[in-house]
């Protein structure tokens, strides 16, 4: 009967991610189509960062899909390589907000340091680029966690393959944002630096101590 009520939330889970996708094809479909080409193409990102606007339609469904599909994987990936977990309804939604907060109180601190150092294009332009890649992360997490539900083999196998792609894809995505600021980011090097270890490791550092303390 667990593994039934298991299935049964993942699935509405999962086809909430496929539903806000479709949502965002639906707001604007020719930028869906240029944001699937994105990591091997910049055309995306030199034509939509000059249009960004705070609160974006589209973003906010990719988004959305991303919080739903990363916050399975994550329960997958615990499951099968620290601790096998039994799905329970509560803690699984603690975990969805906890993940869903850390990418939105870290976006708004990123945009609070481009107020007070007076850099607001640049981290701005620096956000759009991130959040690109990591909504297309969002893609391949649900990919990944469609066959985690539905086949029985190889679990550990496609968490891995769905990984690397999503680091490759993140690692593609820093690189472009180093490239179009390099020159700032020279003159700026000990800021850059301090700037990785308070926002970009340390959540993922409390993310990972949230997840650890999963099951307890």
């Amino acid at each position: 009967m667990r593994n039934f009520i298991t299935y049964e939330w993942f699935t509405v889970l999962t086809v909430l991610g496929l539903l806000f996708i479709v949502a965002a094809k639906y707001v604007n479909t020719f930028r869906f189509n240029d944001f699937l080409s994105v990591v091997g193409n910049s055309k995306y990102l030199k034509i939509y960062s000059k249009d960004q606007k705070f609160i974006d339609l589209f973003d906010g469904f990719l988004f959305l899909n991303l919080a739903f599909s990363a916050s399975i994987f994550i329960f997958f990936s615990y499951s099968t390589f620290v601790s096998p977990l039994d799905f329970e309804l509560v803690p699984f939604l603690k975990l969805l907000l906890v993940v869903s907060t850390i990418i939105i109180i870290k976006t708004l601190l990123e945009r609070l340091i481009g107020s007070l150092f007076e850099i607001d294009s640049l981290i701005d332009s620096y956000l759009f680029q991130k959040t690109t890649f990591k909504n297309y992360s969002g893609l391949v997490f649900l990919v990944a966690n469609l066959f985690l539900l539905y086949t029985n083999t190889y679990a550990n196998i496609i968490i891995i393959v769905a990984f690397s792609l999503i680091f490759l894809i993140n690692l593609i995505g820093f690189v472009t944002s180093f490239k179009n600021n390099q020159k700032t980011i020279n003159l700026n090097f000990f800021y850059f630096l301090l700037y990785l270890c308070a926002l970009e490791i340390a959540p993922y550092v409390l993310l990972y101590k949230v997840i650890r303390g999963y099951n307890v």
